[in-house]
This record gives structure tokens, sequence and C-alpha cells, in this order.
């Protein structure tokens, strides 16, 4: 009589951390989008219904929306929406820019062939985005193609501060990547493109200041 093959072990359950980006991604991504506009009020209770998560996991992301300005709490009171405040806005940005800028400064001398293939297909992943009015798909091939020379860089310091404020300007980057102005920005990462290719620091630096300074 043929052995029965062992049962295969049960998948195993999401863990607390996944389920908490889970929560973290989905209310980022309604945050960005104007679907919680800024100034509606956050039930953690609503919310954990809407995503079929656990309250907890809910929580966490709230708590991380919460450091990253995004979500304003106000304890035993609310949990709100922050609003587009310029001051702050400003400030992230020019953090942000001074940021890549430094980034492909310190890169250039060690990008190779992959890394400027990788910001090529990221580009055009961008652009097929945008035609598509893929506006979630196109902040990620921009993410992706300006994490290249972040990561190459070898500045961690540098990779945690661009972490820590580029999530404040994502209301910005949904404005303009849903606009006519997205084309421009694809041209504008070609032309880094070719100024990191040529090995021209002083010009891929004043493009990467100019990507980053369109969107205010």
């Amino acid at each position: 009589m043929p052995s029965e093959e062992p049962a295969s072990a049960p998948a195993p359950e999401p863990s607390r951390r996944l389920l908490r980006d889970v929560a973290y991604e989905a209310l980022l991504a309604s945050i960005v989008s104007g679907e919680l506009a800024p100034g509606a009020k956050l039930s953690d209770v609503g919310l954990a219904a809407r995503l079929g998560l656990s309250r907890a996991p809910v929580r966490d992301a709230l708590a991380r929306l919460a450091t990253e300005r995004l979500v304003v709490s106000k304890p035993q009171s609310h949990t709100r929406v922050a609003p587009l405040v310029a001051e702050e806005i400003r400030g992230a940005l020019a953090v942000v820019g001074a940021m890549h800028t430094l980034a492909v400064r310190e890169a250039l001398p060690r990008l190779k062939p992959d890394h400027l293939a990788r910001m090529r297909t990221a580009n055009a992943a961008f652009v097929r985005a945008v035609e598509a009015g893929d506006i979630a798909a196109a902040i990620g091939a921009d993410d992706a193609l300006h994490a290249v020379p972040v990561a190459a860089s070898g500045n961690q310091p540098l990779a945690d501060t661009v972490a820590r404020y580029t999530p404040l300007l994502r209301r910005l980057e949904h404005q303009r990547f849903s606009s006519t102005a997205a084309r421009a920005s694809a041209a504008r990462h070609e032309e880094l493109i070719a100024a990191c290719e040529a090995r021209d620091a002083d010009r891929a630096a004043e493009i990467s200041y100019e990507i980053w300074a369109e969107l205010e």
C-alpha cells in the first residue's frame, strides 16, 4: 500500500509587522490620492473594518504616519489627516532636494553601466505609468530611479534623511504626476541619466536640484 504523502505545512500567517506595513501602505495611498482629505477624522475602528484588519496594525500605521507628519493626533480627542502646511512642505522639499543633489555628486564616481540601466528602466516604467494614468505606479517608478544614486552614494545618513522626509512630499508628487507636468519630469530624468553617464557632476547635481525644486 503506497505511503501517504506528508501533509504540507500550513502557510505561515502574516506577522504583525507585515500587517502594520499593509495598513500603512493602504492609508498612505489614500492620503496621497486625496481619498482621505486633509482634516478628515480617522478612527482606528473604522479604518480596521475598512481594511479588514485588527485595530493593532492600524494603530501602528497611524503612529508611523504621525511621525511623518501626515497624520495629527490629539490625545483623548481625535486623529486627523494632517493639513498641507506650506512651511513644512517647503522645508521638507529643501531637505530632500539637497540630499538627492548630494547623493548624485557622491554616487557619480561609483556609477556603473548597470546603475544607469536601472535608472533608464525605471524612467521607462514611469512613462508607461503616466500614460496609463497609474499615479501610484508613477510614484513607485520615480522612487526607483532616484533610489539608484542614493544607494550608490553609500551614505546611510543621507538615505535615512531621504526616507524620513519624502512621505511629506507624496501629495505634491501625486498632483504633479497626475498633470501634464509629468512628461516634463520624464524628460528631466533623461537629462539626469545623460549627465550621470557623461560623468558631469555639476550638471547632474544641477538637474537633480531642479527636479525637486519643480515640485513646489
